[in-house]
C-alpha cells in the first residue's frame, strides 16, 4: 500500500503539491459519451451528470468503487478567542469532541444514515494557537505538524472522503483568510458564527482587520497565510486535501470554514482542488461569496451552518445517487427505446 512520506519543511509541501496526479482526460471523455447515451433526455439529470463525470474522471467505474466513504473531522482551538469574538467558551470544542466520540452529535447521525465511517481528530486542544490579532497563529513547525496529521488521516484504500472541522473561533479564522486573499470589505466575510449578535459581529470584524494588518508583513507567499492566520484544523484540512489528490481519492469539502481552510494551498496551485466537490452552501454569509470567488457550485443549499462536516456528509447521498445512475442506468441501445429524432 502506498503511503506518503511526512513533510518536514514548507518546500516539501510545495513538492508534494506539484507531484500530485490529476484526473484522466480519457476517462472523462468516456463518461461524457456514456451520459449522452443513457436512457433520458440530454442533460435532464442536471448537476448529477456533472458529479458522475467528475467521479469517473478520477477512476471510479462501478458502485464498488464508492463503498469506503470516510468523514474526517479535525478539531482545534484558537488564541484569538481571547478577544471575545465568540459567544461560546473554548471548552465547547473539548465537549463537542467527546460528544462525537459518544455518537450523539448531528454528524454521527448523518454518517450512520449514509453508511459513512467517521473519524474525529483533535489537535492539541489544550494549547490554542497564538492570538492572530497580535501576531502569527503558528510557526512553520506547528503548521507542518498539523499538515502531517491531515496527510496521515487519508489512505489510498478510501473511495471518497468528506472533510469537516470543529473549533470555537474558527469562523473568525475563516473570515480572516478570506479577507486577506480577496481584500473585500471585511463585512463581506464576517457572520454570526455560533450565534453572535450584531455588536459581536462588528467587533469580530475589527479584530480580523487588526489581525490581517498585523500579519501581512510576514506573509510572503500564499501558504504563509495559513501559518500566520490559520489554525491547526485548517492546516490538517490542507494536508488531507493534498494526500487525497495523491491517492486520486475524491473529496467533498464542508462549509465556509473548510472552504476557506484550503485557500493557502489553492492560491499556491489553482489545480489543487480539481478532485474536490463542495458539499453545500452554508448559511454563514461569507460562504456564498467565497464559492462565487472560486467559481464552485455547491451540491446542496439547505441553510445549514453547523459545521462538523455535516453538509459534506449529507451530500454523499446525492453523490452516490448520481454515480449509480451513471454506471447502472440502461442506454437507449440496451432497451431499444427510440432516441431523439
Amino acid at each position: 500500500m502506498k503511503k506518503l512520506e511526512l513533510v518536514h519543511t514548507i518546500d516539501d509541501i510545495f513538492n508534494l503539491v506539484d507531484s500530485a496526479p490529476t484526473w484522466s482526460k480519457e476517462l472523462k471523455e468516456k463518461a461524457v459519451e456514456r451520459q449522452k447515451n443513457l436512457l433520458k433526455p440530454a442533460n435532464s439529470l442536471g448537476q448529477l451528470e456533472d458529479i458522475a463525470v467528475f467521479l469517473s474522471s478520477w477512476g471510479k467505474k462501478t458502485m464498488k468503487d464508492m463503498e469506503k466513504i470516510s468523514t474526517i473531522v479535525f478539531a482545534g482551538n484558537h488564541g484569538v478567542c481571547r478577544q471575545s469574538i465568540n459567544p461560546f467558551p473554548q471548552e465547547v470544542t473539548f465537549q463537542m469532541v467527546e460528544t462525537f466520540k459518544l455518537g450523539k452529535a448531528a454528524i454521527n447521525k448523518i454518517c450512520e444514515s449514509n453508511e459513512i465511517n467517521l473519524e474525529v481528530i483533535p489537535i492539541d486542544l489544550e494549547k490554542p494557537t497564538a492570538d492572530i490579532s497580535i501576531g502569527r497563529a503558528m510557526d512553520e513547525t506547528e503548521f507542518i505538524k498539523s499538515f502531517n496529521i491531515g496527510l496521515r488521516a487519508v489512505s489510498e484504500n478510501m473511495d471518497l472522503i468528506t472533510l469537516g472541522e470543529m473549533g470555537i473561533g474558527n469562523t473568525t479564522i475563516a473570515s480572516a483568510l478570506c479577507y486577506y486573499f480577496f481584500n473585500n470589505d471585511v463585512s463581506s466575510w464576517v457572520g454570526p458564527g455560533t450565534g453572535s449578535n450584531q455588536d459581536q459581529v462588528i467587533h469580530k470584524g475589527k479584530i480580523i482587520e487588526r489581525a490581517v494588518k498585523t500579519n501581512r508583513p510576514d506573509i510572503v507567499r500564499p501558504l504563509d497565510a495559513g501559518v500566520s492566520l490559520g489554525g491547526r484544523e485548517q492546516a490538517a484540512i490542507c494536508g488531507a486535501v493534498v494526500a487525497a489528490k495523491h491517492y486520486s481519492v475524491p473529496v467533498i469539502l464542508d462549509g465556509f470554514i473548510c472552504t476557506a481552510a484550503v485557500l493557502p494551498i489553492f492560491f499556491e496551485r489553482k489545480d489543487i482542488l480539481d478532485h474536490c466537490l463542495f458539499g453545500h452552501c452554508s448559511k454563514e454569509p461569507g460562504h456564498l461569496l467565497l464559492l462565487k470567488m472560486l467559481n464552485k457550485k455547491p451540491i446542496l443549499r439547505l441553510d445549514m451552518a453547523l459545521g462538523e462536516g455535516s453538509g459534506a456528509a449529507l451530500a454523499t447521498s446525492i453523490v452516490k445517487a448520481a454515480f449509480k445512475c451513471h454506471v447502472e442506468m440502461a442506454t437507449f441501445e440496451d432497451t431499444g427505446v427510440s432516441g431523439k429524432q
